[in-house]
């Protein structure tokens, strides 16, 4: 018996040889705090509280609470540096925690809040004291735990207020449970819907050959076969949808493809070869432009009837003489093939 109380003094958190140091809180409340209460790292237990007295002379926070927590935890709370109103910041804190609504009290270390991108103070020290944090007192936890039980006391008396309703047969709940006509339409769906599952079982109906039907089984078994069968041929590489995905010959042509269009994309931006002078030398798109520019010129004067050509275009006894000239040559050539002796004389002469 000795030797077990020796071995758990050794190993817990109160254990004798255990190096602790002393930590002090002031509180406004001790919410119920005693000594030998846990004091808790971020839910871990570390230490004990060894007294909880009134601090004579301190109008504000006036609750002390004395605790030993052990020494190897000391690295991990941080006493925080005072700003310029000489208010503690950047601080592991103490609270007072209630375990649950009836529970006891405990003090848990809190240093979650200290962000590390700021100063930070020292390391908890013997005798060093820690600001307090704010947590919901043990009068709060209750007084919220009231007003929940007097929640549920109001739903309760709505439950039993809509059951007394539904007994005396009042509102439209009980008319739909007393009344035999919604029964017998319930009953009557309930009937119609067994006689679509018996349908079903026996074979009956669309949906009941659905699931009877040994041909449709196996035409949906034939069809998941074939498309099985395509699969594989696909990963095989068969057919033109397999060498799509496998011939490597058709990766390389389509990469080389696209390889030889970014080329010429690139010597069309770079202005090399017709194409890319084309878009890009600007001398050539100045001699295009005055080309364009002269063509646009020329037909204003066909428009406007000017030169011979415009002439020919816009006046109408020019048209009307050529056209007259070209039907009297077609007349003159045509005699010449009937009579040629007439138009066709040879003279011989001695000398």
């Amino acid at each position: 018996m000795t030797l077990a109380v020796l071995v758990f003094l050794i190993s817990g958190t109160s254990g004798i040889f255990t190096h602790k140091i002393t930590l002090i809180a002031y509180f406004d409340n001790a919410e119920g705090l005693r000594g030998g209460q846990p004091v808790d790292f971020q839910g871990v237990a570390i230490g004990n509280v060894t007294a909880v007295r009134i601090v004579p002379g301190r109008p504000k926070a006036p609750v002390q609470v004395r605790m030993k927590i052990n020494s190897k935890y000391a690295e991990f709370i941080h006493l925080g540096v005072k700003n310029k109103k000489g208010e503690i910041e950047n601080a592991s804190v103490a609270t007072i925690q209630t375990a649950g609504v009836l529970g006891e009290s405990f003090i848990d270390i809190d240093s979650s809040r200290i962000d590390p991108a700021k100063p930070t103070g020292p390391v908890a020290q013997d005798g060093a004291e820690l600001p307090p944090g704010n947590a919901p007192g043990y009068q709060d936890v209750i007084k919220s735990s009231q007003t929940t039980l007097q929640r549920v006391d109001i739903l309760v008396g709505q439950a039993s207020d809509i059951l007394k309703q539904v007994q005396e047969g009042n509102g439209t709940l009980a008319q739909v449970i007393n009344d035999p006509t919604t029964i017998n339409k319930v009953n009557g769906v309930l009937n119609q819907i067994q006689g679509l599952l018996n349908d079903v079982n026996n074979g009956r109906g669309t949906i009941g050959q659905l699931f009877t039907d040994k041909t449709l089984i196996t035409h949906a078994n034939d069809a998941i076969d074939k498309l099985d069968k395509m699969v594989d041929e696909v990963n095989s590489g068969k057919g033109n949808l397999g060498k799509l995905f496998k011939d490597e010959s058709l990766y390389n042509n389509l990469h080389q493809t696209i390889a030889k269009a970014n080329k010429l994309m690139d010597d069309l931006n770079a202005g090399h070869g017709p194409a890319g002078k084309l878009l890009k030398d600007e001398e050539l798109a100045g001699k295009l432009k005055d080309t364009i520019n002269k063509l646009s010129s020329i037909a204003d004067k066909l428009d406007a009837g000017q030169g011979s050509a415009g002439l020919f275009l816009q006046n109408p006894s020019f048209y009307n003489n050529t056209d007259q000239l070209l039907i009297e040559m077609r007349t003159l050539i045509k005699s010449m093939r009937e009579n040629p002796k007439k138009y066709l004389t040879i003279h011989f002469r001695v000398f």
